[in-house]
């Protein structure tokens, strides 16, 4: 399934600000609803999580679990995804269940 990308800070800052979020040691998720009309999503990765190597692997990681769980449009919703220390050492099959477990608890999925 193919989204939209999150790329404005504003839009980053307004999930963070009022969009919920719901936390695991893996990675954090902050659901907001948007007026877009359809799925937007978000990958961030600090500079804690290490260099540049690293952010990137965890962004890769995070986006090779998101086309595991996601297999349909979700609705007007933005989700932001935060990596977590431990994100960039994982395989995206052991966090493709923990973000689908996510966004269950967020009553995205069913």
């Amino acid at each position: 399934m193919r989204y939209e990308p999150i790329t404005r800070n504003n839009d980053f800052v307004r999930a963070y600000s009022r969009g919920k979020s719901y936390v695991h040691s893996h990675i954090v998720l902050y659901v907001r609803k948007n007026r877009a009309g359809h799925t937007r999503v978000g990958l961030t990765a600090s500079k804690k999580i290490g260099n540049a190597v690293m952010r990137n692997r965890a962004r890769r990681v995070m986006r090779a679990a998101l086309y595991q769980v996601l297999d349909r449009d979700l609705g007007p919703v933005d989700i932001v995804l935060v990596a977590r220390g431990i994100t960039p050492r994982l395989k995206s099959t052991k966090l493709a269940p923990t973000l689908q477990k996510l966004l269950q608890d967020a009553g995205l999925l069913q």
